[in-house]
C-alpha cells in the first residue's frame, strides 16, 4: 500500500470484485484484517471480505420510520431468538412480534465479535455483521422484512472499548487509544484524534444509511470520555441529525450517570438524543416484585415505591441525591418530557448480569408480575421488553462467550468470583464458554402454545392494544414537567401526568394490604374503579381525563 499524509495507506487493485478476500500486511510481515471490514471469511483473525453495498433491492426502499412516541421496543439476541440463531430465520418470528403490539425491534450488538457466540459487547471488527448470523445482505433482508410489518429496526452499538481477541488496532495504530485512561475493559478509546472520531462516527452513519436501521442504542457511553468540542457524542448526533432530514431516526444511550444535557430538547424535538435507559426504573421495580437489596439494588432498598413514582413522574429516582456509597447521582430530569426514558422490567443485562440468569417470571410471577407489567406499558414512558417476556419466559438467559486458553479460564473464573461476594450464594456459575450455557438461554418457543404462554401473551396485546389507543395520543406533543406525584405511601403511590389535551392518572398499589389513593377523576382506560379510594394489594388502576384543567385541581 502506498504511504500518504498523515499515517493513512491505500492500494487500488483492479481485479478486486464482491467476494475477493484480502487482508493488510503490516511491516514486519504479520497479516491483520481490515479493521473497518464489511464481512469477514471466517473468524475475527482471518481475512476481510469486499462486499458490494448496493448488490442488495430493497422491497420498502421508501420506509420513513415512525415517530418516537409510538414505540414499543423488543429487544432480542440474534443467536438465541431461534434455533438457527440466524437473521434469515428471525424474519419468520417477525409477524409473531408485530402481532403483540410492538413496533420496534432492537438487535443486540452484531459487530463480528470472537467465536460463533457471545452477547456481542465484546466485538472487535463493528463494521461487519457477525458471520454466524449471517451476510451481510441477510442482515438487510431481516430489516426489510421488519417494514413489511410495519417495525422499526434498532441496533445496539459498543463505542466504548473493543473486545478482548482479535482486536490488532493497537499493534498499528497504538495512538487509537489513551494508555493514560483505564476503562473496565482495557485502555480508553482517543476521541480526542480525527481519525479515531471518524471511524465511530462513519460506522454509526453506516449501519442506518446502507442497512436502514431505524436507530441506535449506544451502549454504556458514561464510558466515553472526550474532552473536545463538540464532544464526541453530541458531534456523532448532530452528524446523523443532519444526514437523514426525512426520516424518523432514534438515537438512545445507556448512561449510569443519570445526566440529562444528551437529551435536551428544542421545540419540543430532541437536539441530540432521543431518550436514554433508565435503570432506576428497573432498580426499584425489582426491589418491589423480589426483595432484593444486594448489589446496585442496595440504593433502592428503602422506599422504593416513592422512586419508582418518582422515575414515573420525573425520569430518574436519582436527581443529584447520594446514593449508599456516599456518591452524587444525577440531575434534575422532571423538564423532560416522559418518552425521553426508556423504561423496562427485564432487559440482556439485568437478566444475563445475575449468576443464573433468572427471569422475573421465576422470581416474582404471578400476580405481582402482571401489575408491574400493566405500570410499565401503561406509563407514559417508552415500554421496552426481552424476547420471551411475553409468554412468561422461565428460561435463564446467560452470559456466554466462544474463548478458549488462558481467555476463557479468565472469564470463567472471574465471574466466578464476581458472584462469591454475594450472601447466601452458593450455586456453581455456568461457565461462560460451555456450549450448554449458550443452549440454555434459547427462547423456547413451545411456551407460546401452552395455556399458560397463550394467556400471558392475551393480556400484553390487550396492555399495548389499551397503550395505542389511550396513552400513544397523548404523547405526540407531550412536554417537559408533565408528571407530578400526587400521593405516596408505604408501597402505594399515585402519579399524574399533565398533557395538552387530557391528564392521565395512574393509582399502584404494589404491597400486600388494601390502601388508599386518591381516587381516579375520568374514565378507567385498566383496572377497577375505586369511588372510596381503596386500592387492592398489587393491583394497578389508570384513567383518563379529557379536561386537564378540572382534573389536575382536583387532588391538590
Amino acid at each position: 500500500m502506498r504511504r500518504l499524509e498523515a499515517g493513512w495507506h491505500d492500494a487500488v487493485v483492479a481485479h478486486a470484485r464482491a467476494g475477493s478476500i484480502y487482508e493488510f500486511v503490516l511491516p514486519e510481515g504479520r497479516s491483520v484484517p481490515d479493521a473497518a471490514s464489511r464481512a469477514q471469511q471466517g473468524d475475527v483473525h482471518g481475512p476481510s471480505l469486499i462486499v458490494d453495498p448496493e448488490a442488495y433491492e430493497w422491497r420498502n426502499a421508501a420506509w420513513k420510520g415512525r415517530p418516537w412516541h409510538e414505540a414499543v421496543i423488543y429487544e432480542l439476541h440474534v443467536g438465541t431468538f431461534t434455533v438457527e440463531g440466524t437473521f434469515r430465520a428471525a424474519i419468520e418470528r417477525l409477524e409473531h412480534v408485530a402481532r403483540l403490539g410492538v413496533t420496534a425491534i432492537e438487535l443486540m450488538p452484531i459487530g463480528q465479535f470472537s467465536g460463533r457466540r457471545g452477547w456481542g459487547y465484546d466485538g472487535v471488527l463493528p463494521y461487519a455483521p457477525h458471520n454466524a448470523y449471517g451476510t451481510p445482505d441477510d442482515l438487510k433482508a431481516l430489516v426489510d422484512a421488519a417494514h413489511d410489518h410495519g417495525l422499526m429496526v434498532f441496533l445496539d452499538v459498543v463505542y466504548n472499548h473493543f473486545g478482548p481477541d482479535g482486536n490488532y488496532l493497537p499493534s498499528y495504530a497504538p495512538r487509537f487509544f489513551d494508555p493514560a485512561r483505564k476503562t473496565p475493559w482495557g485502555a480508553g478509546i482517543d476521541y480526542a484524534r480525527a481519525p479515531v472520531r471518524c471511524y465511530v462516527i462513519d460506522n454509526a452513519l453506516y449501519w442506518l444509511d446502507e442497512f436502514r436501521f431505524d436507530g441506535l442504542r449506544l451502549d454504556a457511553v458514561d464510558q466515553i470520555r472526550d474532552a473536545s468540542e463538540p464532544e464526541l457524542l453530541a458531534e456523532l448526533a448532530e452528524r446523523v441529525r443532519a444526514a437523514f432530514p426525512g426520516r424518523d431516526i432514534h438515537l438512545c444511550t445507556e448512561d449510569n450517570r443519570n445526566v440529562t444535557h444528551l437529551h435536551e430538547r428544542r421545540d419540543g424535538q430532541a437536539v441530540h438524543y432521543t431518550a436514554e435507559w433508565n435503570d432506576d426504573f428497573h432498580n426499584a421495580a425489582h426491589v418491589l416484585l423480589t426483595g432484593e437489596k444486594e448489589g446496585y439494588y442496595a440504593d433502592f432498598r428503602d422506599d422504593a415505591a416513592r422512586k419508582l413514582a418518582r422515575c414515573l413522574a420525573e425520569g430518574f429516582a436519582f436527581q443529584g441525591e447520594h446514593t449508599i456509597d456516599g456518591e452524587k447521582r444525577g440531575t434534575p430530569s422532571a423538564h423532560l418530557p416522559p418518552v425521553a426514558f426508556v423504561a423496562f422490567l427485564q432487559n440482556h443485562d439485568q437478566i444475563g448480569n445475575r449468576a443464573l440468569g433468572e427471569r422475573l417470571s421465576v422470581l416474582a410471577g404471578g400476580r405481582r408480575l402482571e401489575a408491574m407489567s400493566a405500570a410499565l406499558l401503561l406509563a407514559p414512558h417508552i415500554p421496552l421488553l426481552f424476547m420471551g417476556e411475553e409468554w412468561g419466559e422461565e428460561r435463564p438467559f446467560l452470559f456466554f462467550t466462544d474463548y478458549s486458553g488462558d481467555l476463557a479460564k479468565a472469564v470463567r473464573d472471574g465471574r466466578r468470583e464476581e458472584f462469591s461476594r454475594f450472601s447466601g450464594f452458593g450455586a456453581e456459575v455456568p461457565d461462560p464458554n460451555d456450549d450448554a450455557t449458550f443452549d440454555r438461554s434459547r427462547i423456547d418457543w413451545s411456551m407460546a402454545a401452552t395455556p399458560e404462554g397463550a394467556a400471558s401473551m392475551e393480556r400484553l396485546r390487550a396492555l399495548l392494544e389499551t397503550r395505542r389507543e389511550h396513552v400513544v395520543p397523548l404523547l405526540a406533543n407531550a412536554s417537559g414537567g408533565s408528571g407530578r406525584i400526587v400521593a405516596s405511601r408505604d408501597s402505594a403511590f399515585a402519579v399524574d401526568w399533565r398533557f395538552p389535551d387530557a391528564v392521565l392518572q395512574m393509582r399502584c398499589n404494589f404491597g400486600e394490604r388494601p390502601c388508599r389513593l386518591p381516587p381516579i377523576v375520568g374514565r378507567i382506560i385498566h383496572g377497577q374503579a375505586a369511588p372510596d379510594g381503596e386500592h387492592a394489594a398489587w393491583t394497578v388502576t389508570v384513567g383518563v381525563r379529557d379536561e386537564p384543567g378540572e382534573a389536575a385541581t382536583q387532588h391538590r
